[in-house]
């Protein structure tokens, strides 16, 4: 399951403000973007294959400075964030662009999985 994150609980997700260790995945879109909106679907089933990790969007149309804050730029965007210890710094990694981006999802299934692996 995709749960859609508010401002705040993105901010104690980033900043490991958790009651237990956790790995998240957290897709940032817009309404506005298509390969977003295609990238769903996807994102949805790869939810549903991994009981152990949390998986998560946010929109950046509800808060637009969180690309600077965050220092990403452009959507979509994904984030793997794993919280070792509660109330610790998490380690946060960003999902690189491909070097030949998927023309209908921006990014590949597989090169999305690959990612979780590594950051799991």
């Amino acid at each position: 399951m995709v749960e859609r994150l508010s401002l705040s609980a993105l901010k104690k997700i980033i900043a490991g403000q958790t009651t237990q260790p956790a790995t998240c995945i957290i897709k940032f879109y817009s309404n506005s973007c298509d390969y977003c909106h295609n990238l769903h679907e996807y994102y949805k089933d790869l939810a549903l294959s991994y009981d152990d990790i949390n998986f998560y969007a946010f929109n950046v149309d509800d808060h637009p400075s969180i690309e600077q804050e965050l220092r990403f730029n452009g959507v979509p965007t994904i984030f793997a964030v794993r919280i070792q210890k509660p109330h610790k710094k998490p380690k946060i990694r960003i999902l690189e662009d491909p070097e030949r981006p998927n023309k209908h999802t921006w990014y590949y299934i597989n090169g999305i999985k690959s990612f979780i692996e590594k950051e799991k």
